[in-house]
């Protein structure tokens, strides 16, 4: 008989996950910035040219495989089929052992031409290096599905957490010591991609321990001898899985259409080749910023999900509603606050992160995708949690597609601040087509115009006051206080008031119920302050 899990069992597993998922994307943003210090901006254009092959293969492994293949196992232990749940994982190792050849092959027997096509033939042999990851697709994905499908998600979170921990102390010790020794940075590139293999190799050896604990056969005798009905299960995990790939590489994909074109159309354009890697190294610095913006809204798009599925089930659609309302107002606040934060505080901040303050035009027109990518994130969650797991998917593709054209049309005009527009352009399209069909499913507003005018009227008052901060800033600089040094002073101080002058404002707008509050971060200390506010408000 199967194991029955309580409802208090299952949520610490979930919770376990989403804490994993959410240290695994803290870490995978914060190792860039001592990366970028060590290789320099060339250095950072060589690795993210190649680093978006190793997000999708990391997207399959983590977020769409290991979904599919735990509803599979989920609906043969319902049935008190332990054999069965078995088989669905070897036959779904099986489907992924032909996917991750096929990818590797095509990747790597490719390497050549994708490079011709990103305009940089150097980059042959990192291509290779990492086409090695999707090998590591199958074991990876399959054991973790395995798994989540029994409602265990303590392997999964620690094989995330150790494979991304492996990989950054890697990727870093290796850049540090052939940068030190001396070797080129196409060298120095190919041996922190080769700290991803690491990292992939780490999670496989956590998974295998948490299988020798249990005792249980890694391997059948029956491995490679197809069971009935396999299709139908090769079926849905090309269908589904892809789906949620999908919708979980939307800034992968993103910056593979910019390691595809944008260097390429700089050079195209006229620009010499040093130059050009100097000036995509300025702007890739800016992924760091949207993947920790993004890790709140990660946080909400994984609760979210299984309250408004629950709902959903039970067609409680009030319910779903108000879940739904509730995840969007946090997504707003904090991705309009993030967006709006970074681009009156990117000097300072580009110059304590990245050494100097070089293309921090660009950053902070790439930093309004914060406020978009936060918003999918969120929309994507709630689709996902009505079953609705395809539409979420075709809007990204459509933005993708979108953004190639972008910038095609906009690189050879503007170089790499025609990047940043064309990202901002692709992030609003899907936006907007998903908020489409949304209010199709929900007729009504969802949310009230006066949330929007107190918004504008908080990130006015932070505006008005980080400009004050960064007028001060440069007169510090002028009196020649040496520039890092103040920069982290004015960038870490400029948050913290920013943020304080932010939420204060919006507290006494009095938008916002003190149970919405609480979802925020450090939600309970806003909730005191808003009890304090709140009686100078209603005096008034």
């Amino acid at each position: 008989m199967r194991k029955q899990y309580s409802s208090k069992q299952f949520l610490k597993g979930a919770m376990v996950l989403t804490v994993a998922a959410l240290l695994t994307k803290i870490l995978s943003a914060v190792y860039r910035v001592p990366f970028q210090n060590i290789v320099g901006d060339i250095g950072f254009y060589i690795y993210q040219q190649v680093y978006p092959f190793y997000g999708i293969a990391i997207a399959l492994s983590t977020y769409g495989f290991p979904v599919i293949i735990s509803k599979l196992v989920a609906e043969k232990l319902e049935e008190n089929d332990e054999e069965g749940a078995k088989d669905v994982a070897l036959t779904s190792f099986l489907f992924l052992c032909i996917v991750g050849l096929i990818w590797f092959l095509i990747i790597y027997f490719g390497a050549g031409l994708i490079a011709g096509w990103m305009g940089d033939p150097h980059l042959v042999p990192l291509i290779q290096v990492i086409s090695l990851s999707f090998l590591l697709l199958p074991p990876l994905s399959a054991m973790r599905g395995y798994y989540q499908g029994k409602e265990n998600m303590l392997p999964t979170a620690v094989s995330q957490v150790a494979e991304q921990s492996f990989r950054v102390v890697t990727i870093l010790v290796f850049s540090f010591l052939l940068v030190s020794q001396g070797y080129s940075l196409y060298t120095v590139g190919k041996g922190a991609l080769f700290g991803s293999i690491i990292g992939g190799i780490a999670g496989i050896i956590v998974l295998i321990f948490f299988f020798a604990l249990k005792k249980e056969p890694l391997l059948s005798s029956g491995i490679f001898t197809l069971s009935k009905g396999y299709l139908s299960i090769w079926k849905r995990l090309l269908k589904d899985g892809t789906a949620i790939c999908v919708s979980a590489m939307l800034l992968i994909l993103l910056q593979f259409i910019d390691s595809l074109n944008v260097y390429a159309l700089l050079t195209s354009s006229g620009m010499e080749e040093s130059a050009a890697k100097q000036w995509k190294g300025i702007y890739d610095r800016g992924q760091p910023f949207v993947q920790l913006g993004n890790v709140v809204a990660t946080s909400i798009s994984l609760t979210i999900v299984p309250l408004v599925t629950s709902a959903f089930i039970g067609k409680k659609e009030s319910l779903v509603r108000e879940y739904s309302q509730l995840s969007l107002k946090i997504s707003i606040i904090i991705g309009f606050a993030a967006s709006l934060g970074l681009i009156n505080l990117i000097v300072p901040t580009n110059t304590m992160l990245f050494e100097n303050a070089s293309g921090s035009d660009v950053l902070a027109v790439f930093c309004v995708s914060i406020f978009f990518s936060c918003l999918i994130l969120t929309f994507s969650g709630i689709f996902q949690g009505i079953g609705s797991i395809y539409y979420p998917a075709f809007c990204i593709i459509a933005g993708v597609i979108f953004k190639y054209a972008g910038n095609a049309s906009l690189v050879p005009a503007f170089g790499t601040m025609g990047a940043s527009l064309s990202t901002i352009l692709s992030l609003a399209m899907i936006t907007l087509l998903m908020v489409l069909r949304l209010r199709k499913i929900f007729p009504i507003r969802l949310i009230d115009s006066s949330f929007f005018k107190t918004l504008f009227v908080s990130g006015a008052a932070m505006t008005l006051t980080l400009q004050a901060l960064m007028l001060l800033y440069e007169i510090v600089l002028t009196a020649g206080m040496p520039e890092r040094g103040m920069a982290v002073v004015f960038s870490l101080g400029g948050v913290f008031i920013g943020g304080a002058v932010f939420m204060v404002v919006l507290l006494r707008g009095n938008v916002l119920s003190q149970e919405e509050i609480g979802f925020l971060p450090f939600g309970s200390k806003w909730v005191r302050l808003m009890e304090i506010i709140q009686p100078i408000t209603k005096s008034r």
